[in-house]
């Protein structure tokens, strides 16, 4: 990708579809990124998570809903010490969400916030580019829910970018780009529904 920023949806969802995502520097510059390696979140029986979610996830505590706070999950991904989500990002989520592209994914505690994830659907991909949490638990309810979602709807691929720590608990792997790109353009060939 060249250096020169075009915004408009139709151009970010092609870049998101050719394997480009976006982020914010340290000065809140925005650009395209790529990496050697993508970390997925497997949408099969290698999916885990801590047997201590289970008792939560048994208790019903939590709502899941789609879209309900959209605006409040963008800022409060970005709402850390250090981010990649800048301003000028927060306003492109809200386009693309405008324009049915970019969706939240949340967890709620009555009528509290707990959690969430936001992402981006082109076809049968779901690309995460962010999550938080409120509440204890918030985010990693939303992740065993919105798995669970995305495999009913006949999802091919979950993209979570970058790994971590706490992705990893849940059974998070990384494969080659050249691997992403054969995967990527087979979810692209899946016309699935997030909502």
């Amino acid at each position: 990708m060249t250096n020169q920023m075009i915004w408009d949806v139709e151009s970010i969802i092609q870049a998101y579809a050719q394997g480009y995502f976006l982020m914010s520097d340290e000065d809140g510059t925005l650009g395209w990124y790529t990496s050697r390696q993508r970390t997925l979140i497997p949408l099969d029986d290698r999916f885990r998570y801590p047997r201590s979610l289970q008792r939560v996830l048994n208790q019903q505590k939590f709502t899941v809903a789609i879209n309900r706070d959209f605006p409040s999950v963008c800022a409060a991904c970005a709402d850390r010490e250090t981010t990649w989500i800048s301003g000028e990002l927060i306003d492109i989520y809200l386009q693309l969400h405008q324009a049915g592209w970019a969706f939240s994914f949340e967890t709620w505690l009555g009528d509290q916030l707990a959690g969430g994830i936001l992402g981006i659907v082109i076809r049968g991909a779901f690309i995460g580019e962010s999550m938080f949490y409120r509440i204890p638990d918030g985010s990693k309810v939303a992740m065993v829910k919105l798995v669970e979602h995305l495999k009913q709807r006949g999802f091919v691929l979950f993209d979570a970018q970058l790994q971590n720590p706490h992705l990893a608990r849940f059974g998070s792997y990384c494969i080659t780009d050249r691997e992403y790109q054969v995967l990527l353009k087979r979810a692209l060939s899946h016309k699935c529904f997030f909502s």
